[in-house]
């Protein structure tokens, strides 16, 4: 019922389709795969749905084509891969739509485009033209001119960020599993699907199931970008991606894969907040701090709650907040610089311009700017 609720009234979707399912190993690419899905986009398309595809596999197209073995992890060569395979993988997804009526456009992002709040607007309006002018944006990360460090990590991630952007009302995560299981069906026979998943539910210890030589996600990957877009209020599913017309089907309110139930949405600058890259820093505050946050009334995180900082960020950067026991509270735009953080850190705020010399707010980050896990 719960699944039939928030899926067969969706009219935008986000479905992100994993490597393995478009090529494995030295094997061509699966024809009959993408026109099964191309096929489905033109269906859901024809009942006026709008359906926007994040896809991977660039990488491993290009190291076939350059005869590469194994898993790329030189970061040069894995841009040259991506450099080589891109245009393949864009290739094999238009011939497929263009089959059945449907026209695409390829948008290519890097985190920092998602990130600048500015960047992501102007891609979000390019998103929104494309699908009132019935056109499939087809998405992937940039990886060939990625910097290091500063990337999506996995493309799980990215449609989860893609998803909350474009305020999709569904987000479908499609691989050569199920599911989430109890634990890897690959090794334990006796896993069992898991079948839905609440708010609140503690599902950390089912994410540590295999990550193929394909790609870089596998279940935890998908796990944590279910957990963000489900804290933006977008409902999710993890499925396979082969089951016949799975799209079709998941929309009807099948019980196919495992549907995660989303929270209440943010709005606008808090889901930037929630959706911004790798945080460029973070605060472990203490136990005080910690409930002050997680009250239902909101508190600002203020300098006496702050014990300890990691890395080096500026005022205006997202950080994430960590508790004593350095689980993630949430995440916020901070006021001050971590330089600045470390001088006033268990400090009362009435003491923070004359160590600083300036004066300045007195919460290092404001309510306002703040998302609390599981708001």
């Amino acid at each position: 019922m719960e699944r039939k609720q928030h899926l067969t009234n969706a009219r935008r979707l986000v479905v992100k389709i994993g490597t393995r399912l478009v090529a494995r190993g030295t094997e061509p690419p699966d024809f009959e795969f993408l026109d099964q899905m191309a096929r489905q986009v033109a269906r859901l398309r024809e009942r006026g749905l709008q359906t926007v595809l994040v896809v991977s596999g660039a990488v491993h197209l290009g190291r076939r084509a350059l005869g590469l073995q194994g898993r790329v992890e030189q970061v040069a060569l894995r841009q040259a891969a991506a450099a080589v395979g891109q245009p393949e993988l864009m290739h094999l997804y238009l011939e497929a739509l263009s089959a059945h009526g449907v026209l695409a456009a390829q948008i290519l992002l890097t985190a920092e485009d998602m990130a600048d709040r500015a960047r992501y607007l102007r891609i979000r309006n390019t998103v929104e033209a494309l699908l009132e002018q019935h056109a499939v944006p087809i998405i992937n990360e940039n990886d060939s001119v990625s910097v290091e460090g500063v990337t999506f990590g996995e493309n799980d991630r990215l449609a989860a960020i893609v998803a909350a952007k474009i305020h999709a009302d569904a987000l479908f995560l499609l691989s050569d599993q199920a599911g989430l299981h109890t634990a890897d069906p690959r090794e334990n026979p006796e896993a069992s699907l898991v079948c839905i998943v609440r708010p609140g539910d503690d599902i950390r210890h089912y994410g540590a199931q295999a990550v193929g030589s394909e790609s870089r996600g596998g279940m935890p990957a998908k796990l944590a970008a279910a957990q963000m877009a489900i804290e933006c209020g977008i409902p999710v599913v993890i499925a396979h991606g082969a089951e016949e017309n799975v799209l079709l089907r998941l929309l009807e309110g099948e019980p196919l894969g495992t549907f995660f139930l989303p929270g209440e949405p943010l709005g606008g600058r808090k889901l930037w907040i929630a959706t911004a890259r790798e945080p460029a820093g973070r605060l472990i505050v203490d136990e005080g701090a910690r409930r002050a946050l997680g009250n239902p009334d909101g508190a600002s995180l203020l300098p006496i709650g702050i014990v300890e900082v990691e890395g080096e960020f500026h005022a205006g950067d997202v950080v994430e907040v960590l508790g004593p026991d350095r689980k993630a509270i949430g995440r916020g735009i901070v006021n001050y610089s971590a330089a600045e953080i470390r001088r006033i850190k268990r400090l009362h705020s009435n003491k923070v311009a004359g160590i600083l010399g300036h004066t300045g707010p007195e919460e290092v980050i404001h309510r306002d700017n703040m998302v609390v896990t599981g708001e």
